[in-house]
């Protein structure tokens, strides 16, 4: 029997596993404040490198980065009635910018100091960007105007979880002007497949894009895409979303340009973004029951040295041994960039260590002793295999410049491991289903992790996608997306309406 890191399994208890992992990983914390978490040094590092990675791919498309107000005049969403429907009951409202003494030693809003209109603090920019854009552009000449932000934003969520679902997150959101519903929409689409690209590609999670359906759409969208993941227990996670906005708020905030024949066209706007939920996801679909395990493109430290140290003279020569290694690594590039090296020189027993930086989840840990000094080796454990076959931690001894050789190929193999595995992992969990009998079947147990169905879908509207959604809701179930590229016949008539289907949607439980 193996005796892992972490106090709870995923088969056990597969919430309280979510929560021991971005505990025992130093990842994040409470705050005090209800729904908001701190992020920790090693759960911020990761977010860093998504930052740099995606902002990088972001800037490649022609965008530029730019910075938005915290506070959002209420006119701003009554302008735009859907959308301010869409987030009314989610808003944070500033009413007031003073506090006085209530004479009992405590504080309290100052009756006098009432803004004239409150504030909303930015549960997301459409509104604000809106505005500006509508300053911005007054010609054909002016567009596309096509802008990003990295911030955070309020959202008041009833029901929280860390990365998930908080109060306040962090995340990037895009926002453009054209001057055609064809050209936005080929930037929303776009967009979606530089999101679908970085989560390959850089966090190792195997996605499926696709388009929402109609009840699915951002408040005031015509159009919504997603990337969607699925977590080991066979849940749905949202990592990414990309609108197009048609015209509906370039009327509400009036973004108008004379066209060139001179007359006076509504732009065409789109919003797009991703947050730290994308954490979440890196931990879901990839942690074990040792903690998680991070693939190397985002990892803070791809390689962490822990020399084996014994409060001894003889430690300062283990110590420059294992500067070196460092100094070589680092001179050394995998994966497009210079190899991150740590050489941990905490007050601490070597093996604590170690499992310090399993739970955390860098991707490759080097132990080096004084007898691996000695014999010019070191002693290499893999984050993705971490045990033997017979159970014993799989900690293999290599000489030191085989290693330094071979470290970049080894995290290139570890980076495209963990792709694999979620990649088969969700193939295996998608099955095809022809009747709503079948739908119940499949997830009559709440208990297991039935993944995800594959049903054909006649893009019914109104009151029929209301009844649909309530059904579907009674079994804790909604429609993730319809998945880009279908070709050939859908197949079976639409499970919910008996209708000619003209797609397929994809049925599952959700984050």
């Amino acid at each position: 029997m193996i005796k892992h890191a972490l106090p709870v399994t995923r088969e056990a208890d597969f919430a309280a596993w979510y929560q021991a992992v971005i505990s025992e990983a130093d990842l994040a914390e409470e705050s005090g404040v209800r729904g908001c978490m701190v992020i920790r040094p090693w759960g911020y590092g990761i977010w860093e490198r998504i930052q740099r990675l995606l902002d990088d791919r972001i800037k490649a498309t022609g965008h530029e980065n730019c910075y938005f107000p915290l506070f959002i005049p209420l006119s701003y969403f009554e302008k735009e009635a859907e959308h301010v429907e869409g987030f009314a009951k989610e808003m944070a409202v500033v009413t007031h910018h003073r506090l006085i003494s209530d004479g009992k030693g405590g504080l309290t809003p100052d009756p006098a100091a009432k803004l004239e209109e409150p504030l909303v603090v930015r549960p997301t920019s459409e509104t604000v960007i809106g505005t500006a854009f509508s300053r911005w552009v007054q010609s054909w000449r002016d567009l596309p105007v096509l802008i990003n932000q990295w911030a955070n934003v309020v959202r008041w969520e009833m029901r929280t979880r860390m990365f998930l679902r908080t109060a306040e997150f962090l995340w990037q959101e895009g926002h453009t002007a054209h001057a055609s519903a064809e050209e936005a929409r080929e930037e929303t689409l776009k967009m979606l497949e530089v999101y679908r690209g970085f989560a390959e590609e850089c966090l190792a999670l195997h996605v499926i894009a696709g388009e929402k359906p109609e009840n699915e759409r951002f408040p005031g969208a015509v159009a919504t895409y997603s990337i969607e993941a699925m977590m080991q227990d066979g849940k749905a996670l949202q990592a990414g979303t990309s609108h197009f906005l048609g015209t509906n708020f370039a009327h509400a905030q009036n973004i108008r340009f004379q066209n060139a024949s001179g007359e006076l066209e509504y732009a065409n706007t789109t919003s797009w973004g991703v947050s730290t939920r994308m954490i979440g996801g890196v931990i879901m679909v990839h942690g074990d029951d040792d903690g998680l395990r991070v693939p190397p493109r985002v990892a803070p430290w791809q390689v962490v040295i822990v020399p084996m140290l014994r409060d001894q003279p003889e430690d300062a020569a283990l110590i420059e041994y294992c500067k070196a290694i460092q100094a070589e690594l680092a001179a050394r590039s995998a994966l497009g960039e210079p190899i991150r090296a740590l050489l941990d020189l905490k007050p601490a027993k070597a093996a604590t260590k170690r499992w310090g930086w399993v739970k955390k989840g860098a991707p490759l840990i080097v132990e080096v002793g004084p007898r691996d000094m000695a014999g010019g080796n070191v002693a290499v454990v893999r984050r993705d295999r971490l045990y033997r076959e017979d159970g014993k931690l799989d900690s293999a001894i290599t000489a030191r410049g085989s290693f330094i050789d071979e470290a970049a190929a080894m995290l290139g193999d570890v980076q495209a491991r963990l792709h694999t595995e979620a990649t088969e992992r969700l193939r295996a969990s998608i099955a095809p289903v022809d009747d709503w009998a079948a739908i119940e079947t499949m997830f009559a147990d709440s208990a297991t992790k039935p993944g995800w169905a594959d049903v054909a879908w006649s893009r019914p509207t109104g009151s029929a996608l209301v009844q649909i959604t309530e059904r579907l809701k009674a079994l804790k179930l909604t429609i993730r997306n319809a998945p880009m590229g279908q070709t050939g016949h859908p197949g079976a008539p639409c499970i919910f309406t008996g209708e000619p289907a003209v797609e397929r949607v994809l049925v599952g439980r959700s984050y």
